[in-house]
């Protein structure tokens, strides 16, 4: 099967915005997916009428159609973050990472370390710093240096992201603000306040992402630091780990009901893996295949309690679908 190109995180979406990236959001574990012989309904969501831009409703569906291409026009039209925003979104949620220096030991050499990080209000990674740590050495000799992000380290085709930039130290009167940001991601790390340790800041230059590696899905991209800096982190998607794992540890048969629903695809399961302000990821699995979809929402959530309504709402819509 050919490459897609895609908007990262589920497919396929291809725009004159981005005319150098490949845009990615979707990975499928298996090429060849199998035919699924039944016929899907049609969307019927209650509020299908005001969520048109954001939910593809595809009709009926032959019993011959191929499920990898009916997804395909489902996430064509199924609404989420720009890239540059999910980027933006994921680095600030984000709390490790592998730090790459020029080595001084080793001239010539790249040098990597595992580094807790916390992003300030522009999005530029901070760092605590020990003058006894090798990269502080290289940071200070050489303050070109690289920072990689997963936003799951485990889903070697999920989205990653690659910040180049220059480290230098965060000046005194900048103290403050910079150690209470660190320490809102790091509540634990009392040794910030240690004499050896001090406050750098990676200032972008250039951010570049990767996503549906070994799938049909490849997708990648970069963005300037002036892109970068004007992104907006998503203020709904700080709530996604206790959703997450609310949803799937007590809901998994109501998120698998949504997600038939809004996709007309009769998933076998289906857990949530992150959400924003405009809808959620699952990973899904049908006849032996499993696949990343996204879900959106009727329409844009406003807060956290919002994000309960929305569920909600979109769990009763699926229920009064008849069977």
């Amino acid at each position: 099967m050919k490459s897609l190109v895609a908007h990262f995180s589920t497919p396929l979406i291809t725009s004159s915005l981005f005319p150098t990236c490949l845009i990615h959001r979707a990975s499928i574990s298996a090429v060849n997916f199998p035919t699924v012989r039944r016929r899907y309904s049609t969307l019927t969501m209650a509020s299908a009428a005001q969520s048109s831009s954001q939910a593809v409703s595809p009709g009926s569906v032959n019993s011959d159609t191929d499920v990898f291409k009916f997804i395909q026009a489902h996430e064509e039209k199924a609404a989420r973050l720009s890239p540059v925003d999910e980027i933006r979104t994921v680095l600030n949620g984000s709390v490790r990472g592998m730090l790459s220096t020029f080595s001084q030991k080793y001239d010539g050499y790249p040098s990597g370390s595992m580094v807790d990080f916390a992003c300030d209000a522009d999005g530029s990674p901070i760092l605590a710093v020990s003058s006894l740590a090798v990269h502080t050495k290289d940071l200070l000799a050489n303050p070109k240096c690289s920072l990689l992000i997963a936003r799951d380290p485990e889903d070697r085709t999920g989205l990653r992201i690659t910040l180049h930039g220059d480290a230098i130290l965060v000046s005194e009167k900048d103290q403050a603000a910079v150690r209470s940001a660190y320490l809102a991601k790091h509540p634990s790390a009392f040794w910030v306040d240690f004499g050896d340790f001090s406050f750098m800041k990676i200032e972008p230059k250039v951010v570049r992402y990767v996503s549906g590696i070994a799938t049909a899905f490849l997708g990648s991209g970069e963005f300037s630091k002036e892109k970068y800096q004007a992104a907006k982190v998503d203020p709904i998607a700080q709530y996604a780990k206790p959703v997450t794992s609310h949803m799937n540890k007590d809901h998994e048969e109501d998120t698998k009901a949504i997600v038939h629903n809004v996709t007309s695809i009769p998933v076998e399961s289906a857990l949530m893996l992150d959400l924003d302000s405009l809808g959620f990821n699952v990973k899904a699995s049908l006849q032996g295949n499993t696949f990343k979809l996204r879900v959106p929402f009727p329409r844009r959530a406003q807060d956290r309690k919002d994000v309960k309504t929305l569920i909600v709402e979109m769990l009763q819509a699926a229920k009064s679908v008849p069977n």
